[in-house]
């Protein structure tokens, strides 16, 4: 017998699958876990197998539940599409390309790299904004979103990605600092001083952690702010040093006290990636905007 599947409840399985507790994606879409509970056993009654199963770490798809998941995405993402298509027919428009990008990527080249993008190409829409790299991943993989610009190191399975712009991690000390007249220093030794946090939980505060684990050290940071800008006046105060990408400070060293010394270690380069989902599922103007931002790259690199 044919079953009919509403979007909701597969966003709804989809959420229980990613984040491995009902409880947890119940938090992540807004609704009591037991109705989300209600939902999933429902399904599993429609399609006539087991989609879900609980384990040691927690719960998650079966192999039929995999290939649900795989299926469900493709039906999400062919809907978002639809409805986008018909909003921009209705409003008069030809099709938005629904951007993410990492704070790192907004705050340095990418909303010049679009501007210019917009000259040669004035008929496309866009719309950017700005995620972290886990849900960067997710909403492109689901079709929430067309492109994301993100760190390489990001997993990108099953999506199509091309180079883009880099960034270089530096240590950023007050002129007071003992290590304010290095011209370079290893991020190890940075752990023997204070630190300042930008945005706890990022990709690259669990980079600087994991590589302070592999020295033998723990990254304790004495204060944690939400912003570079917060990073730049709290270093500025010798109250710590901050990692941070060198091409964001620039707003910065010159209106503080503050130097910028570059890390010495080959991981310090950060490659920054333009990913979209294969065809048929990545429109025109999405290929137009992701070739645009790797040629600008590639040109910026001659």
């Amino acid at each position: 017998m044919r079953t009919d599947f509403d979007p909701v409840t597969l966003r709804l399985f989809l959420a229980v699958c990613e984040e491995g507790s009902i409880v947890k994606a119940a938090d992540r879409m807004s609704i009591v876990p037991s109705a989300v509970s209600k939902r999933m056993a429902a399904l599993e009654d429609d399609v006539g197998i087991v989609l879900l199963q609980r384990g040691s770490g927690g719960m998650g798809p079966t192999e039929a539940g995999q290939a649900f998941a795989a299926q469900a995405r493709e039906v999400l993402a062919g809907m978002d599409r639809m409805h986008a298509t018909m909003h921009d027919m209705a409003t008069g428009g030809a099709g938005t390309v629904r951007i993410l990008a990492s704070l790192a990527a907004l705050s340095h080249r990418l909303p010049a790299d679009i501007a210019a993008l917009l000259r040669k190409h004035p008929a496309l829409k866009l719309s950017l904004r700005e995620a972290s790299s886990s849900e960067m991943v997710r909403q492109v993989k689901e079709g929430a979103a067309d492109l994301a610009v993100c760190w390489d190191v990001a997993d990108l399975t099953g999506l199509r990605a091309v180079p883009y712009r880099p960034d270089h991690a530096c240590a950023l000390v007050s002129r007071a600092h003992p290590l304010s007249r290095r011209k370079s220093v290893p991020f190890a030794e940075t752990l023997g001083y204070d630190h300042v946090s930008a945005m706890p939980g990022s990709m690259m505060e669990t980079m600087l952690r994991r590589h302070a684990a592999v020295a033998g050290k723990t990254l304790l940071p004495r204060i944690e702010v939400e912003s570079f800008e917060g990073v730049a006046h709290v270093v500025a105060a010798d109250l710590g040093i901050g990692i941070l990408p060198r091409e964001v400070l620039r707003p910065w060293v010159d209106a503080l006290p503050i130097r910028v010394i570059p890390l010495s270690d080959e991981w310090a380069t950060r490659r920054f990636v333009v990913c979209f989902r294969t065809d048929p599922y990545v429109s025109r103007a999405a290929q137009i905007v992701a070739e645009g931002l790797r040629l600008a790259a590639t040109i910026a690199a001659e």
